[in-house]
């Protein structure tokens, strides 16, 4: 099905690797030009590679997102390059491990900058354009804000705040016909995830038991069933009057009861 994406163009933070990799690789396979933001020159450029080779567009601007100014620059660079902004990813973040126990009021904040306050400054920055385009905003969350994890406050905080400002940003952006909505993964199999793992003395059991508790077919959610649903919501055709709305690509592992299995 063409999702009518074709020459739209789409930020992508941490579009790299992981789950933004396979955001940016499928929005590219659906015509989009992507633009890769993220800390990593090498990583991006390699990305940016691998996507033209298989005949897709896509560019990568080197940012420190909890860089305000260089939030404004990327967007900047983007719309003067290609002359409009149709869609902002918001994906990057990184769980922390900030706890309540063990953690500072200053690690919080820091938490908070590298987790959310990104998405309010790109998203800020790129308003004008938006409007233009009436173009549309998708931010990924995660099942942290609702289940908790344990030791991971300054995560938490921020991914519930991120749902916050999906529902807040789809009210203001109403009249402008600028759709937003949120899709949240809960255990998706990305190099992150593995190094963590590995990083376990009791690696495999620690797997089997994860992999035991996701109800659909005990197995992991993969990046690309993150980057298809991202591609739907994003897509006019598909998802034209959805806003405002939370969306979980999970397994069933946030809200069906763990008794079934």
């Amino acid at each position: 099905m063409d999702l009518g994406l074709q020459n739209k163009v789409v930020i992508v933070t941490g579009g790299s690797k992981g789950i933004g990799g396979a955001i940016s690789a499928i929005l590219a396979e659906e015509g989009a030009q992507v633009i890769i933001a993220g800390r990593n020159k090498a990583d991006g450029q390699k990305k940016v590679e691998e996507i033209v080779s298989k005949g897709g567009k896509a560019d990568h601007f080197q940012i420190e997102l909890t860089d305000i100014e260089k939030c404004g620059e990327l967007v900047e660079y983007v719309a003067g390059k290609f002359g409009r902004i149709d869609g902002i990813v918001n994906n990057a973040g990184v769980n922390d491990g900030v706890s309540l126990e063990d953690g500072s009021p200053e690690e919080f904040v820091a938490s908070f900058n590298k987790n959310v306050t990104h998405f309010y400054s790109i998203v800020q920055k790129a308003l004008p354009y938006l409007k233009e385009t009436k173009g549309n905003i998708v931010n990924i969350g995660s099942k942290v804000a609702e289940t908790g994890q344990g030791r991971t406050s300054g995560y938490a905080a921020s991914k519930g705040a991120v749902n916050g400002l999906t529902r807040e940003w789809a009210v203001e952006l109403l009249p402008y016909s600028i759709r937003v909505n949120c899709v949240i993964p809960a255990e998706v199999w990305t190099p992150l995830y593995e190094k963590w793992i590995n990083s376990l003395p009791n690696s495999n059991e620690k797997l089997k038991s994860i992999v035991g508790k996701i109800p659909f077919e005990n197995r992991f959610t993969t990046s690309e069933e993150i980057g298809n649903m991202v591609a739907f919501v994003l897509s006019n055709k598909t998802s034209g009057h959805t806003t405002g709305q939370i969306l979980y690509v999970d397994g069933g592992y946030t809200h069906l009861d763990r008794a079934i299995q």
